[in-house]
């Protein structure tokens, strides 16, 4: 744990909950130890947004319970770089460069940055998951189909919210 992560363990969430439809539940061996961490493989060079790598590849391969500092993504070039998007915006594993999320959905990029900033970490809403690729285990941790720790499922009045990690989340594409 460094200055730059928050404790988010298992003490957060009193029972093992599971979340409601669309989310699909995987099992907790998602995140067994593979050839590096959690995860076949490392986090990519050259993040989007100017994030920290070395910071990413503890933080997705190598954590279970902790996160990137609240507002982090908010010190990355994030804001700036997006504040111009009319349309959506497509996040993909910072490892095997998947697609996880894509939004805003139903809501304005001023909408989900009022959410994230009120949250402090980017804040997707169940149409904004893609499925395909992500999980939420029972204690709601939120990862990737191939072991990237994301963040976590914290449901409010609207529904379930997923508090992610930008520096999980700044991958580029793989090449169809």
């Amino acid at each position: 744990k460094t200055s730059e992560e928050i404790d988010v363990t298992a003490s957060h969430f009193e029972k093992m909950p599971t979340f409601p439809s669309p989310a699909v539940m995987g099992d907790p061996s998602i995140m067994s130890q593979k050839s590096h961490g959690t995860s076949n493989t490392a986090v990519q060079k050259n993040l989007r947004w100017g994030c920290d790598s070395k910071t990413a590849d503890r933080i997705c391969n190598f954590n279970r319970h902790y996160a990137e500092h609240s507002g982090y993504f908010e010190k990355t070039n994030f804001v700036e770089e997006e504040s111009g998007n009319e349309g959506e915006i497509y996040f993909h594993d910072s490892n095997t460069g998947k697609l996880l999320f894509v939004a805003p959905k139903g809501r304005s990029f001023r909408d989900f940055l009022f959410e994230s900033r009120n949250h402090g970490w980017p804040s997707f809403r169940d149409e904004e998951v893609v499925w395909e690729n992500v999980r939420c285990l029972p204690d709601g941790e939120t990862v990737s189909v191939d072991g990237t720790h994301l963040g976590h499922n914290l449901p409010d009045k609207k529904g379930s919210r997923y508090c992610i990690n930008l520096v999980c989340v700044a991958g580029k594409p793989i090449e169809e």
